[in-house]
């Protein structure tokens, strides 16, 4: 799929409603059209957003079973949203969303992102391997004493695991976990590092059954707390720092795992050149996705 290489290119391309839906066709249907009933290839056209399947006559929606289902904004409003987004080097706020789109109601806003933060979580993504640095930190809140976070008291308590590339640091991943007990940290690291990868952390008893899970395990005996693990505090300060700078440190505890997903999601690509390809992948990743709607969002809590 060719993508906008800036804004320029962003409007020529998708300046019109036609040429969202042919886009979003075209994600949705890589292969051709298949229905998602019978999987019949043929189909009638019935208006711009709904196509009939030939060999079981059931109607197939353009829209459904992605992000964008069940909208009542046009596309056209969704790829600036998407574009703005990824344009924008560490991403932007419910209100300044509303602002540059138009959109009048700052609860749709406040949704539309949350939803897009939802997609940018690619189905079936490869898990982190090889050499991975893990660790916990505590997010919001007052600190009342304990070390690192596992005597603190409300704050949201962060898994971060950190994929060696080299010297360099590569992918991450990010959750939010109830406690830092074993079980909590072990669920973790099943579901973002494969079998077999080495894993460094403290000395944390909670990490002391890494082995009996498949894992190599190292564990660091740096003194000093900045030299222990230094790949995972890192992108623990790049975070906090990304948090207080885009969005002024306002995150609800409760929907703390959105702005993690959108973190991941810009932390892993920082490297691209290009804006356009993040645009590309957010919006390859939204057609690909089961739809939310609000009171999922709402409801939804990290752990």
């Amino acid at each position: 799929m060719i993508y906008p290489m800036d804004l320029m290119e962003f409007e020529e391309k998708f300046g019109t409603e036609e040429s969202c839906r042919n886009y979003l066709f075209n994600l949705k249907y890589k292969n051709g059209f298949e229905c998602f009933k019978c999987g019949g290839k043929e189909y009638w056209v019935v208006n711009d957003k709904l196509y009939t399947c030939k060999e079981c006559r059931q109607q197939n929606h353009l829209t459904a079973n992605t992000i964008f289902q069940d909208t009542h904004k046009p596309l056209s409003m969704w790829f600036r949203a998407m574009w703005w987004i990824t344009s924008q080097k560490n991403g932007t706020s419910a209100l300044g969303l509303q602002r540059i789109l138009g959109i009048g109601s700052y609860k749709t806003a406040w949704t539309w992102l949350h939803k897009l933060r939802v997609a940018m979580v690619r189905p079936g993504r490869e898990k982190l391997k090889g050499i991975v640095e893990i660790d916990e930190t505590f997010i919001g809140g007052k600190q009342s004493g304990g070390k690192r976070g596992r005597g603190t008291d409300n704050k949201t308590l962060v898994a971060v695991a950190v994929e060696m590339d080299g010297s360099k640091i590569g992918r991450v991943r990010l959750a939010v976990i109830k406690d830092a007990s074993a079980q909590n940290l072990e669920e973790f690291l099943q579901n973002s590092v494969e079998s077999g990868s080495t894993i460094i952390t403290d000395g944390w008893k909670g990490y002391s059954r890494i082995k009996e899970l498949g894992y190599k395990h190292k564990v660091s005996d740096k003194k000093d707390e900045e030299k222990l693990l230094p790949h995972v505090h890192l992108v623990i300060s790049l975070l906090k720092r990304w948090i207080l700078g885009t969005l002024q440190g306002s995150i609800s505890d409760q929907h703390m795992a959105y702005y993690l997903d959108e973190y991941t999601f810009r932390f892993n690509r920082r490297t691209s050149a290009s804006r356009g390809k993040l645009f590309y992948r957010l919006i390859e990743q939204a057609a690909e996705i089961k739809p939310v709607i609000y009171n999922e969002i709402a409801e939804r809590k990290g752990a």
